[in-house]
């Protein structure tokens, strides 16, 4: 298959499979074979185009004129071709899980939730090949939308309330900040195109430039800087297989990964480094991951705080890309692939404990990993990820953010790191602790969730070890991103 015709494929195949999907949903086993034909066909289509990427290619496709000048255009370069390899083959996992978890919780309208979810992928694979910014921002936009349904899943007052504060956030923040970012960015430079090196140059006075960037962090709002950040812990309401689609496959990471594209492609890295006017981004990424790290340490509910660990995590890449060096850009590309593969499996060990034991609080934990020893040995795998610790892949993208941060003599950044991996060790190995060297209640009967939940957790877990030992290609890509 020709890389354009792969890039087709890879933008009709979860569309395609949502249809499907619908026609099967009265026949369930149909329903979820189809469900997981069309992950692996979209991760075989992202999956074929990779060499050619690797190698120097840009494959892309103009559909049709928008506005005068803007095209609805797509173009896959090293940092899209990450995120769509990563996204696409996690929904394959996902899709294994999900038929687990939602057979065994019993949960309704299972056809909606997996006629969504490949909506949210197709809008995701939109986002990571978006050819400029008008692009993305309606792909944007409709995963935004497709995913309402999803948070809004269990229909009761709780999971309305979660959905009203997801939605009016998002859609807030990126039309009144992101879209007017986009205007004024065209006005300006002529061009919504993403380029390396950035299309604003020297437009802009130092002022202004920093005025706009922050236009864009702030009206990115998935990528949850605060103050925009209560989105995330409120769509926690949804269940477990869409906590992990929000945290880990698509939604934050469509944030970050604008985060870094927009400022790569389109201010570009050295048009903006050493520039005053941008310095506050650094602040804000790092106090939101300390004051999320904080919340999280305090926070009983087990979904809660891995939600808080997420608003902490995204944004290291975040204050990687304000680094605004090629280190530190590499590290906010590889942290996006680490933080999806050690996020999901600590959401999977949180869906698996709930649907084996009915259990929500971290304090409820004591002694569960003797009888549930491969989720809790999955759990303690994706914790040590996130706390950046070997042999994980979390140790590899924080190595590169750190060193970036060390050899430009960033101590505040520095700082900020080793304060909130003390933070981070303090929030997740008491779970771990308590999992395998608390007493168990006499009274506990239960033992593993069904066996597509743990092999599902378990791939996770595995995938988050192999990047730490064959990081050769998220590391390639990344440093084609960073320049070299």
């Amino acid at each position: 298959m020709s890389p354009l015709a792969a890039l087709i494929a890879a933008l009709a195949i979860p569309f395609a499979g949502a249809v499907l999907i619908g026609l099967a949903g009265r026949a369930p086993n149909l329903r979820e074979t189809v469900t997981l034909a069309t992950a692996v066909l979209l991760f075989l289509a992202v999956a074929s185009i990779t060499p050619h990427v690797l190698a120097g290619g840009r494959p892309q496709l103009a559909l049709f004129q928008i506005l005068p000048g803007i095209l609805l255009a797509f173009r896959i370069e090293p940092l899209g071709m990450l995120f769509a390899l990563v996204a696409s083959g996690l929904w394959i996992v996902n899709s294994l899980y999900s038929i687990g978890y939602m057979r065994a919780n019993a949960e309704e309208h299972q056809t909606r939730f997996y006629v969504c979810f490949a909506g949210a992928l197709g809008a995701t694979i939109g986002v990571a090949f978006a050819g400029n910014l008008v692009t993305l921002f309606l792909a944007y936009e409709a995963l935004t939308l497709i995913t309402y349904p999803l948070v809004t899943h269990h229909g009761d007052d709780e999971a309305k309330r979660g959905g009203r504060v997801y939605l009016g956030y998002l859609l807030t923040t990126s039309i009144v900040l992101l879209l007017v970012g986009i205007i004024f960015t065209w006005s300006v430079a002529g061009t919504t195109d993403f380029l390396p090196g950035g299309i604003l140059g020297d437009h802009l006075s130092k002022a202004t430039t920093g005025g706009l960037l922050a236009l864009f962090m702030f009206g990115i709002g998935k990528a949850a800087l605060m103050p925009v950040h209560r989105w995330l812990p409120a769509a926690m309401v949804a269940p477990t297989p869409v906590s992990a689609l929000l945290h880990a496959v698509a939604v934050v990471k469509a944030g970050v990964f604008t985060v870094v594209k927009v400022i790569v492609y389109v201010f570009g890295v050295e048009n903006i480094a050493g520039l005053t006017s941008v310095d506050w981004l650094p602040v804000v990424a790092g106090f939101t991951i300390i004051a999320a790290s904080i919340v999280a340490l305090r926070a009983d509910n087990l979904k809660r705080r891995l939600a808080y660990s997420t608003v902490s995590q995204l944004s290291y890449v975040v204050l990687a890309a304000a680094l605004l060096t090629p280190l530190s850009v590499i590290g906010a590309v590889l942290h996006i692939a680490a933080h999806a593969f050690g996020k999901i499996t600590l959401f999977f060990a949180a869906g698996a404990i709930y649907t084996a034991a009915h259990k929500t609080e971290v304090s409820q934990l004591d002694g569960i990993g003797r009888r549930m020893p491969w989720t809790m040995g999955a759990f303690a795998v994706g914790a040590l990820s996130m706390i950046g610790l070997p042999p994980t892949a979390g140790f590899v993208s924080k190595w590169f953010i750190l060193s970036g941060a060390v050899t430009t003599g960033q101590w505040v950044a520095v700082s900020v790191i080793v304060a909130s991996t003390l933070l981070n060790a303090g929030y997740f190995l008491p779970i771990v602790w308590r999992a395998f060297f608390r007493p168990a209640s006499a009274a506990e009967t239960h033992g593993e969730a069904p066996v597509p939940m743990v092999a599902a957790l378990v791939v996770t877990a595995a995938l988050t070890i192999g990047m730490f030992f064959y990081a050769d290609l998220p590391l390639a890509l990344a440093r084609q991103v960073a320049g070299g």
